[in-house]
């Protein structure tokens, strides 16, 4: 009865005197006798079972075989051998990774043999005659004695010797590494390749400690460094949890996991892939309680662009979604099959800057539009659309500061910013920018701690870190987006996808996706007017209800010939690259006839166009006659038809000089010009960059 636990009776001390003295002494005895016999009856146990089970168990077989010499003797070869089988198994299935395991398991030895010893004898000679009773009654008693002797040692024990000894694998594993202030105990498996104990560290050493150990754990288990996952309690840093992978459940790969239904709001799951125990990986970025930004790091071929793909595929078939995704490098190549449900596929670097320096504008615009509807931040319940940003390399996208904006403003008014890149060290990525970036995937890295510029130090101080470079693509730690605090340390795999899986998905998905509301579309102006590529929704053309005719101006829904396929965009991009030839051929050919000066060393060979028109000298015989004056807003019209040019053309960038000739024919000098920009940038319909030029957002001509 080793497992029974000890049970404590209260002896009630009730000094009331109102009670007859020798009922009360009658009631305490009752309760000390009934102690006692609490307290003994466990260890009755084996003098019981020494008393009935050897005679009657000698008895039965003396019975059987004990009649003559031929069946008592072969009876008596047979149990010896048998009990000497029995005694064997004793030895090798009693764990003994203990002193006091190694004292039971020679116990345990010890009485089997012993009691089949008797057995034997009992078989051929009878259990009720010399020596054999004798032998019964002797050694039975030694055997009764020799248990409880090992019941109270145990059951005085200071520590917990048989809680550590019942888990032995773990025990083994304590003394191998060196945890000799570590108490291990409650190892569970999970029947799906994890275990799971429960770690209690004593006065004089901390879990961190212990968390430093999992490269020995694992190396003591032969299971992966990332294998091993030790985490603090955080109501009691005297315990913690330890965790071992000991089997691989994903390394046959993970499906593609298809949406539930098409026409999810953004605030349903979102299955990206299995955790390491088989249970489904989600990510739920809208519904959570605040919305995190993302930051995606691995080195090439870690699984990064395959996550990506089963993420876009799974947003672009809900509905108030909208998927904006910059990819300079190979945007085509990775989700080309998919970039109808993208709605802006940016792969230019000018265009990329136009999209980031318009957001600032949207997020305003949006913040005012959920403040009239009374929401503190984006829900489905706002006429706003949801929207992920997504930017592959960052770096090679905006300068830090520009991130750091959108990053910190975006989040309340519903825009998930993703950034994807190799490694986020402080060159790629500011400290500042990473900060708002509070979700975090990282699949392999090369180095060990490459791991902490992605992951919390709470994760990786854990020993949950993805150090496998690329030999195990699609595997990853994932935090915050609506992940579980306790799901941060387990390793997770996403789904495989197939190219015309997915493009079929896409499609089946456009009628369910909305077109990005008119409140952004606005707010991000010319930019996205005139936006190279337009994915489809259910305002298309040829899938929904007709779209209406736009103008170069109009931010609504894209014509039917402005959705291009992957042959009609390199179509354009000759087209554009041969205008943009002939247009440098005709700038060389005027800037060409023009002569150098022949006097560089006069006083006016300094003179800029937007200087000053200087004074005539008076012997020189020139005049210089100043244009005719115009009103303001006549002088105002004729700067809003340049750049309302500009735009009809498809520029949108320029730089003050631009303006002097429109300046000059106005009758004006640089500082009105200066202080229209300035008028212009107020009103939204400009923005400036940090190295003076400027970004058109609304041409001054279209209607706001």
């Amino acid at each position: 009865m080793a497992g029974r636990k000890k049970t404590a009776v209260a002896v009630p001390m009730n000094t009331t005197t109102d009670v007859v003295p020798f009922g009360r002494g009658g009631a305490f005895i009752a309760h000390v006798v009934g102690h006692l016999a609490g307290k003994a009856l466990p260890y009755t146990a084996p003098w019981a079972g020494a008393a009935a089970l050897p005679p009657l168990a000698g008895w039965a077989t003396n019975t059987m075989w004990g009649a003559t010499p031929l069946s008592a003797g072969l009876a008596s070869a047979a149990l010896a051998v048998g009990g000497a089988a029995l005694t064997g198994v004793a030895w090798k299935s009693t764990p003994a990774a203990t002193k006091f395991g190694k004292f039971r398991r020679a116990q345990v030895s010890a009485s089997v043999a012993a009691g089949m010893g008797w057995l034997t004898c009992a078989t051929a000679a009878g259990p009720f005659g010399s020596p054999v009773l004798d032998g019964w009654l002797i050694g039975g008693g030694m055997f009764a004695a020799s248990w409880n002797v090992r019941q109270i040692i145990r059951n005085g024990a200071s520590g917990d010797t048989e809680t550590t000894e019942e888990n032995g694998g773990m025990a083994a594993l304590a003394a191998a590494i060196g945890w000799e202030k570590v108490r291990v105990r409650d190892a569970k498996g999970s029947g799906k390749g994890t275990v799971q104990a429960a770690v209690q560290v004593e006065p004089g050493t901390t879990v961190e400690a212990v968390q430093g150990t999992t490269g020995r754990v694992a190396a003591a288990l032969q299971v992966p460094p990332s294998g091993v996952i030790v985490t603090p309690d955080p109501e009691n840093a005297s315990r913690g949890t330890i965790s071992l992978r000991v089997a691989d459940l994903l390394k046959d790969g993970v499906p593609f996991a298809q949406p539930t239904a098409l026409g999810l709001l953004p605030t349903e799951d979102i299955p990206v892939g299995l955790y390491a125990d088989g249970e489904v990986w989600a990510l739920n970025p809208f519904g959570a309680a605040i919305l995190q930004h993302v930051l995606v790091m691995g080195v090439t071929g870690a699984g990064k662009s395959e996550f990506l793909r089963s993420l876009v595929a799974h947003l672009a078939t809900r509905r108030k979604m909208t998927v904006f995704l910059v990819d300079l490098a190979k945007g085509r190549q990775t989700v080309g099959h998919i970039a109808d449900g993208i709605d802006w596929l940016i792969q230019d670097a000018k265009e990329a800057k136009r999209m980031l320096r318009s957001l600032p504008a949207a997020i305003k615009a949006r913040g005012d539009v959920l403040a009239s509807e009374g929401l503190d931040q984006w829900t489905p319940d706002s006429s706003l659309n949801a929207m992920l940003v997504w930017i592959e390399e960052a770096a090679d996208v905006a300068d830090f500061e520009e991130l750091e904006e959108i990053a910190r403003k975006a989040r309340s008014v519903g825009i998930w910013l993703g950034i994807s890149l190799q490694r986020a060290t402080w060159t790629n990525l500011s400290t500042d920018i990473r900060a708002n970036l509070q979700g975090s995937i990282c699949f392999g890295v090369d180095q060990p701690g490459d791991a902490g510029f992605c992951l919390p130090d709470s994760v990786t101080g854990a020993g949950a870190i993805p150090a496998w470079g690329s030999s195990r693509p699609g595997y990853a730690f994932a935090t915050g987006m609506g992940i579980p605090d306790a799901r941060w340390v387990t390793e997770v795999r996403s789904g495989l996808t197939d190219r015309e899986e997915l493009a079929a998905l896409v499609a089946a998905g456009a009628p369910y996706r909305d077109p990005l509301d008119e409140t952004t579309a606005t707010a991000l102006g010319q930019a996205y007017a005139q936006r190279t590529h337009r994915g489809t929704n259910r305002t298309t053309v040829g899938v929904g209800q007709p779209a209406p005719a736009t103008h170069p101006g109009h931010s609504g829904p894209a014509p039917a010939d402005s959705v291009h396929d992957l042959e009609d965009d390199d179509h354009m991009s000759a087209a554009e690259e041969a205008a943009e030839m002939e247009l440098q051929e005709a700038y060389d050919e005027v800037m060409g006839s023009i002569p150098g000066d022949p006097e560089p060393d006069a006083p006016y060979a300094s003179l800029r166009l937007e200087d000053d028109v200087p004074d005539a000298d008076d012997d020189s015989g020139m005049e210089f006659e100043a244009p005719a004056p115009v009103g303001t807003e006549e002088a105002r019209h004729i700067l809003y038809v340049e750049l309302d040019g500009w735009v009809q053309s498809g520029r949108l960038e320029f730089e003050p000089a631009d303006l002097i000739p429109a300046t000059t024919a106005a009758g004006r000098k640089r500082p009105w010009m200066q202080g229209e920009l300035k008028r212009l940038m107020e009103l939204g319909l400009l923005q400036r960059d940090g190295h003076g030029s400027y970004s058109i957002v609304q041409s001054p001509l279209q209607p706001a």
